[in-house]
């Protein structure tokens, strides 16, 4: 019991100052932005009467100070991240329409990634500075140095424009538009976690349970399982943490990608200066961030008993 209450006072911790951080910063960073909501609804030509008159309307012209206590006071109260300046939809509606794009590119992507990085690092360790080691090590480190938004233009050039695989952006054909986006995503991931496996497999086959399980006739198959689990651990945190950085990515590689998931309404409303709902998305991928963090944390605490002892 002291242990649970343990880690939840260490989450509380963890969660409250990074989503008061992301709620404060969108909030002022935004009405830094030049221009505003309403001078990009109405366009150049308008008056300054009729901006002033339709910021009136939106709730714009009352004190900076009032309006950050309007706006946290509806998270903290009733859930409210606000309503849309620009189609007068509550964001939370918004949010939940794009969702679904942006959590199966994740979702695909996070497989794509586990598919890669287990054969990988196994072949790696197995193989210690062979061919296929330095090859494993070196190839994938090309794709790290490249951005993932140029990884996602070569593959779009690549299975779409010349060979003519998959589809190059939209939403309309399904899975077989999440595949390129996901594979840009799961490339730019791969190197540092085949890297940190293959660390941590050769620190673990070396160890003397190894020797007695494979002298006890345990098929080599098992014998690999144990290593895994004993060496998963430390690439299991990492992944978390990629898996975090993951959710802001996602954003970006959907613009290119022309996916109808949460970074296109991010750029939208960023383009139409829409405050409560950019607020309200970052907002959402604060949250996802850190819950990521915390159930990779809740996750090692359960799988090594000496995370729970320390």
């Amino acid at each position: 019991m002291n242990g649970s209450l343990r880690w939840l006072r260490r989450t509380a911790l963890r969660v409250v100052p990074v989503v008061t951080g992301v709620v404060l910063a969108t909030f002022f960073l935004l009405r830094l932005v030049p221009g505003g909501p309403a001078a990009a609804a109405l366009g150049d030509q308008a008056t300054n009467e009729a901006v002033a008159a339709l910021e009136a309307q939106m709730g714009l012209d009352q004190p900076l100070m009032t309006q950050l206590w309007s706006y946290v006071s509806g998270i903290v109260t009733r859930g409210d991240v606000g309503t849309s300046l620009l189609y007068g939809t509550p964001t939370s509606e918004l949010i939940a329409g794009r969702v679904g794009v942006t959590l199966s590119v994740v979702a695909l992507a996070v497989l794509l990634t586990l598919v890669l990085v287990v054969p990988l690092a196994f072949a790696a360790a197995l193989h210690k500075d062979g061919v296929v080691d330095h090859l494993i090590r070196v190839v994938p480190a090309i794709g790290l140095a490249m951005p993932t938004f140029w990884i996602g233009l070569l593959l779009i050039m690549v299975f779409a424009v010349n060979l003519g695989w998959l589809p190059a952006g939209g939403s309309g054909d399904g899975v077989r538009s999440l595949i390129l986006p996901a594979v840009a995503i799961a490339i730019s991931m791969t190197p540092v976690l085949v890297r940190t496996l293959r660390a941590q497999l050769l620190e673990v086959l070396d160890a003397d349970f190894v020797a007695t399980l494979t002298a006890a006739g345990l098929a080599r198959g098992r014998v690999l399982v144990h290593v895994l689990r004993n060496a998963a651990l430390p690439t299991l945190t990492l992944f978390g943490l990629n898996i975090a950085y993951m959710i802001g990515g996602t954003l970006v590689i959907e613009r290119v990608f022309a996916l109808n998931g949460l970074g296109a309404l991010m750029f939208e409303s960023i383009s139409n200066r829409d405050f409560p709902v950019v607020q309200g998305v970052a907002l959402f991928c604060a949250v996802a961030v850190v819950a990521v963090t915390v159930a990779t944390d809740f996750l090692v605490d359960r799988l090594d008993p000496r995370s729970r002892l320390s």
